[in-house]
């Protein structure tokens, strides 16, 4: 056999696929790729499938004797054998196709270089670089235009990376300055703000600095300081000369057309007395009316209004949406039918702002997307009509969606079938991975045993310019992680260090004096009442 070649094509072959001999264990793994040159279309790409090891003459018998020392397996005669599918070769045009004529025993198989591997995958263009092709040392970058007009999904079970990659992407993006309003349920996307100060031996695998970006990120809350103190501005809705549009947004569905009308008379009555008015005008108005069924509507404004998130001074979407900047709205600490309801908000003033172009071309991130968009049969939010028109229509007016989600099955289908670009990590649910082989573009039933057996930080990509799935290792962030599960159980080290006794510090002596008025200055325990913010979701009106 060849020594430059790692094996040779035997038996039955066709211009899809053949088995080849491998000249050695380790010439060759599963899923590498493997070139072979054709007699019309030359250098064709090829990726290895399965590899199997196998002595047809070693009997049970030997089996036995080797097992119980009286016979050495080194002396027995292995082969190993490779199945290979063919990927293709680029002709003129730049057009993959296969061969048209199988390939020919006896033929040479040989490692793939790179070139040949990114000129035929279509890896060539693109400038954000999310890891190394799987096994190789091949960057594999993402078209940015191509992510953001065209929308793209990161879905994986929990644990799997999906969070970490997502913020692999949104670094990239800031990188070439595009502005993010990234809707964070959990508080995940805050440390993006500071460098990576950990696995510092794999930034050179990568070929990466750790970086912070602290300067171009805000985070919003729409809790208080309390509840999210690292927060760096309060985030507030509208709450002056209200319109029946914005309540639309601001309640759930289940209302009724009683409570609709009721609510329609007053604002139409206000709008026609008063040049401003809030809430409690609203609410006071409500009260009037004679009918049972204005307490629903009273209890819904109240409930409302006492979230404290209706402010006279407002959040602009021209404030969350700048060149170069992120915007985080951490929802840390809100009511779930709350964060629906800015989520809307939020969703329909950004499109607004983009057909009317008063905002720049921007991406719109949207984690835990099945709690905002849920499939048909399982819920149905306030926030889905406007994600669903933002999927279908966000392209024309330059803003791109991110969906991230550990529940693809749960995910509206015509959001996920919007995303030319699918992150897939590991997924086991059987649900998920039937809504995946089925729901998304260029994947099929046959890949959903790959996905399940995917490594915690591989993704399988597929996009509309990248030819096949591929599997690409997610390289490491730049930034701070703040996605990772907290430690329950401390490790030994940990319990050891916990047990070594502590230097006793030199004790110093007070004059009396000064300890008395060092008494004097120490903060008195907090009162009861004060702490009663830590256990409403919202502060009053009182704050």
């Amino acid at each position: 056999m060849a020594k430059d070649s790692i094996g040779v094509i035997f038996g039955k072959t066709s211009s899809l696929n053949f088995r080849f001999a491998v000249s050695d264990s380790l010439a060759t793994r599963r899923s590498d790729y493997i070139k072979v040159w054709h007699e019309s279309d030359g250098w064709t790409l090829g990726q290895v499938s399965t590899i199997t090891s196998s002595n047809e003459d070693f009997s049970v018998e030997e089996a036995v004797d080797v097992a119980e020392g009286s016979s050495n397996i080194g002396d027995m005669n292995e082969h190993i054998l490779a199945d290979a599918t063919v990927i293709g070769v680029r002709d003129k045009e730049g057009v993959l196709r296969a061969p048209k004529s199988p390939f020919s025993p006896g033929d040479k198989v040989f490692k793939a270089d790179e070139l040949l591997i990114k000129q035929t995958l279509g890896l060539m263009r693109g400038d954000v670089y999310i890891g190394l092709l799987d096994g190789q040392n091949v960057h594999v970058n993402l078209d940015a235009n191509n992510l953001v007009q065209k929308h793209c999904s990161i879905l994986a079970k929990t644990g799997a990376g999906k969070s970490y990659t997502g913020g692999v992407i949104l670094e990239e993006l800031l990188d070439k300055n595009v502005p993010l309003l990234i809707i964070d349920p959990h508080g995940e996307y805050a440390t993006l703000k500071f460098p990576n100060d950990d696995k510092p031996t794999s930034f050179e695998r990568y070929g990466i600095t750790p970086k912070g970006y602290a300067t171009q990120i805000t985070v919003y809350t729409p809790a208080n300081k309390l509840l999210n103190p690292a927060a760096d501005s309060l985030f507030r809705l509208n709450g002056i000369n209200l319109g029946i549009k914005e309540f639309t947004q601001l309640f759930s569905e289940d209302r009724s057309q009683n409570e609709t009308g009721i609510l329609y008379e007053a604002v139409s009555k206000l709008k026609a007395e008063k040049e401003k008015y809030t809430i409690d005008d609203i609410i006071f108005e409500v009260g009037q009316n004679k009918s049972k069924v204005k307490w629903n509507v009273i209890n819904k404004l109240e409930t409302l209004r006492e979230t404290g998130l209706l402010s006279d001074k407002a959040t602009t979407i021209n404030e969350l949406v700048q060149d170069g900047r992120a915007s985080i709205i951490d929802m840390k600490g809100v009511n779930p039918d709350l964060q629906a309801m800015i989520v809307s908000k939020l969703c329909t003033d950004i499109f607004d702002a983009r057909k009317l172009n008063t905002i720049p071309p921007c991406m719109l991130v949207l984690e835990e997307a099945h709690n905002f968009c849920p499939e048909k049969g399982f819920d149905r939010t306030v926030s889905s009509d406007i994600l669903r028109t933002i999927a279908s229509e966000g392209r024309k007016f330059g803003l791109g969606l991110m969906v991230v989600s550990q529940r693809p099955a749960r995910v509206d289908k015509n959001i996920l079938s919007q995303c030319n670009t699918q992150i897939i990590m590991k997924v086991t649910n059987p649900n998920d991975l039937k809504a995946i082989s089925k729901g998304l573009e260029g994947i099929s039933s046959d890949v959903e045993e790959d996905i399940k057996r995917l490594s915690p930080g591989v993704a399988m990509i597929v996009s509309t310019y990248i030819e096949r799935p591929i599997l690409v290792d997610i390289r490491t962030r730049k930034s701070k992680h703040g996605g990772a599960s907290v430690p329950v159980v401390k490790t030994a080290a940990e319990e050891k260090k916990k047990e070594e006794p502590k230097t006793k510090e030199p004790e110093v002596k007070i004059e009396p004096k000064k300890e008395e008025a060092r008494k004097e200055s120490v903060k008195k325990p907090r009162a009861k009442h004060e702490m009663k913010w830590y256990h409403k979701m919202f502060g009053s009106r009182k704050e």
